[in-house]
C-alpha cells in the first residue's frame, strides 16, 4: 500500500496530537478537538463522523460514571470502609498496611471512577500513616497502582475500557460484557499487588522533609491547605503574576511543587494542571471549594464529616449493587427474552440509577454539571474521531499492514505483542484515551488483514492502555499522588516498570487462553 495524500496528512496530525500532549501546550480535549478539526477541513472526516464520538453510547456513560462515583463519595461508604479495614496499632509495618488496603482499593476502584477513590482515600491514608509513624510516601503510588489495577478487571472499571467497548460496538461487534476482561484483570491484579506488597516499600522513598513538614504543617493548623489543580482551574498556562490567586480564591500561595520538586520563585511559574499548591487559607476554603473541580483534591491534613449521611450511604450502596447486578446479568439471553424492546445493557442501569440517586439528593442534582470532568468526555468524543479518521485515509491498513510485516511471518500472537507495547508506550506519554483511539483501528486492521478474531487486541488494547505505572503523564490519579508525596518521575519509573513488565507478561501469556485467534 502506497502513501498517499491523507495518509500523510493524518500522520502528520497525529504526530503534532502527540507533540502538543507530551508537551502539555493545552488541555488535551482541545488538542484533540484541534486535529479533528483538522481532518474535517482536510475531507477526511464528515461532519456527521465529527459529531458520532459525542453520541458514542460508552463515552456518554462515562459522564453519567462520574456522577454515580460522585455519589458514592459523598455518602462516606467508601471513608467508612477503608477506616473500617486500617490497622489501628501502633506497631504496625508498612506491609501491613498494604495487605489491609490495598486490596480493599482494587475491589472498590472495579466499579467506581479511579480519581473520586484515590480522593477519598489519600487525607485517610495521610492521617492513619501519621498516627500510626510511618511515611506517607510509603502508600501514595501503590494506592493509584491499586485504582488502575482494579479498573482493569471490569467494563465500568475505567474511561478507557467504555471507549473501546463504544469503537467496538460502531463496528459492529458485541463489544465486552461487564466482567468479561476480569478474565486477565483479576490475574493482574493479584500479581500486581502481589509484587506491591513484596517489593514496593523498598523501592520507594522515605518521606522527604518537604513532604513531612507540610503534613505537619496541615495537621497543625487547619488553615493550611494542599490543594491540586485540575482541569477547570482558571489559571492553567498563566503565571502566578498574571492570575490573582489571593483575589479569586481568598488564599496565600506558600509554594508550589511540580514533580516531587518545591519550585523556587512561585511568582514568576506557570500554574500547570496537577500542580500541588500550600495554601494559607481561612477556615472556609475546604467548605467553600470542595464542591468544586477547580481542584482535583483539597486537604488539610484532617478527616472531614461525609456531604451525606444516614440511609443515603446505604441506599448509594444499594443503588451501585443494583447497578453492577442488573448490568452483569441484563446481557444473558434469558433476561433479554423478558424484554426484548429494553436493552437492559450497561447504558440502560448507569441511567435509570444516575436518575435516582441525583433525586435522593445522593449528589447535588442541581450542580451536576460541575460533577462531570468535560475534559475527558471532549477527549473521548474526539478519540473516536481521530479513530475514523484513521481508517478512512487508510493509516490504520498501513500500519497494521508494516506490524504484521514486522512480527515475524505475521503470526497473531507477535502481532499482539506489538500492538500491546507500542500501546503502553503511548499511554505512558500521552493520556490513556488518546493511545486506545490510536491503537484500536490498527488492531481491528491487523486482526482483518490476518483474518483472525480481533477480541485478544480489543483486549490488548483495554489493558495496555489501562496499564501506566512508570509514568506520572498518562494517568490522573498518578499525577495526584505525585503533588500530594512529592515524588520525582523516577520514583515512578523505580516502583512501575517491574509492575508494567508483570502486566505485559500475563497479558501476552492469558490473553491468547482466554479468546482465540
Amino acid at each position: 500500500m502506497e502513501i498517499n495524500a491523507e495518509i500523510l496528512t493524518v500522520f502528520v496530525g497525529l504526530c503534532l496530537m502527540v507533540g502538543l500532549l507530551v508537551a502539555d501546550f493545552t488541555r488535551p480535549g482541545f488538542v484533540m478537538f484541534s486535529v479533528v478539526i483538522l481532518f474535517m477541513c482536510a475531507g477526511i472526516l464528515s461532519p456527521d463522523e465529527v459529531l458520532a464520538g459525542f453520541s458514542n453510547k460508552g463515552m456518554i456513560t462515562v459522564a453519567l460514571l462520574f456522577l454515580v462515583s460522585e455519589g458514592v463519595r459523598r455518602s462516606d461508604a467508601l471513608g467508612h470502609l477503608v477506616k473500617r479495614m486500617l490497622p489501628k496499632k501502633d506497631n504496625v509495618t508498612v506491609r501491613c498496611g498494604y495487605t489491609r488496603i490495598l486490596p480493599v482499593i482494587v475491589s472498590v476502584s472495579a466499579f467506581l471512577n479511579n480519581t473520586p477513590v484515590v480522593v477519598v482515600f489519600i487525607p485517610i491514608i495521610k492521617q492513619w500513616a501519621r498516627k500510626v509513624r510511618l511515611p506517607l510516601r510509603k502508600f501514595l503510588i501503590p494506592l493509584s497502582y491499586a485504582a488502575i489495577l482494579g479498573g482493569m478487571c471490569t467494563l465500568i472499571g475505567t474511561s478507557t475500557n467504555l471507549v473501546v467497548h463504544g469503537m467496538m460496538l460502531d463496528a459492529g461487534y458485541e463489544g465486552f460484557t461487564m466482567f468479561e476482561l476480569g478474565k486477565v484483570g483479576v490475574f493482574i491484579a493479584f500479581f500486581g499487588l502481589l509484587y506491591m506488597v513484596l517489593f514496593a516499600a523498598r523501592r520507594l522513598p522515605d518521606d522527604s522533609t518537604e513532604t513531612a513538614g507540610g503534613v505537619e504543617a496541615a495537621d497543625e493548623d487547619s488553615n493550611v491547605v494542599e490543594a491540586v489543580i485540575g482541569s477547570r482551574f482558571p489559571g492553567i498556562n498563566r503565571s502566578c503574576s498574571d492570575f490573582d490567586f489571593t483575589k479569586h480564591y481568598g488564599a496565600e500561595i506558600r509554594e508550589i511543587r511540580r514533580g516531587g520538586v518545591v519550585l523556587t520563585n512561585p511568582d514568576s511559574q506557570i500554574f500547570r494542571e496537577g500542580d500541588t499548591l500550600i495554601l494559607e487559607t481561612d477556615g472556609s476554603f475546604i467548605a467553600t471549594w470542595g464542591d468544586s473541580s477547580v481542584f482535583l483534591m483539597l486537604s488539610n491534613g484532617r478527616y472531614h464529616d461525609p456531604v451525606s449521611r444516614g440511609w443515603r450511604k446505604w441506599l448509594s450502596i444499594a443503588l451501585l449493587t443494583v447497578m453492577i447486578v442488573g448490568a452483569t446479568f441484563g446481557s444473558l439471553p434469558a433476561v433479554q427474552r423478558l424484554s426484548p424492546n429494553i436493552p437492559l445493557d450497561m447504558f440502560f442501569w448507569v441511567c435509570v440509577v444516575t436518575v435516582l440517586m441525583g433525586y435522593f439528593g445522593i449528589f447535588p442534582a442541581k450542580k451536576y454539571t460541575k460533577l462531570i470532568s468535560w475534559d475527558i468526555l471532549v477527549t473521548i468524543a474526539c478519540a473516536l474521531a481521530i479513530s475514523r479518521a484513521m481508517v478512512n485515509s487508510g493509516l490504520a491498513d498501513y500500519i497494521a499492514a508494516h506490524v504484521i510485516d514486522f512480527s515475524h511471518n505475521a503470526s497473531p500472537w507477535m502481532v499482539l505483542v506489538v500492538i500491546y507495547i507500542t500501546t503502553n508506550i503511548i499511554t505512558e506519554l500521552i493520556t490513556n484515551n488518546a493511545a486506545a483511539a490510536f491503537a484500536f483501528p490498527i488492531a481491528m486492521s491487523a486482526a482483518e488483514q490476518l483474518a483472525v478474531d480481533p477480541m485478544p487486541y480489543m483486549v490488548a488494547v483495554c489493558i495496555a492502555s489501562s496499564a501506566s505505572f512508570s509514568s506520572p503523564i498518562g494517568y490522573q490519579t498518578n499525577l495526584i499522588v505525585q503533588g500530594i508525596g512529592n515524588y520525582r518521575f523516577k520514583d515512578f519509573v523505580r516502583v512501575g516498570l517491574p509492575l508494567n513488565i508483570i502486566t505485559f507478561v500475563l497479558s501476552i501469556t492469558l490473553i491468547p487462553l482466554f479468546w482465540s485467534f
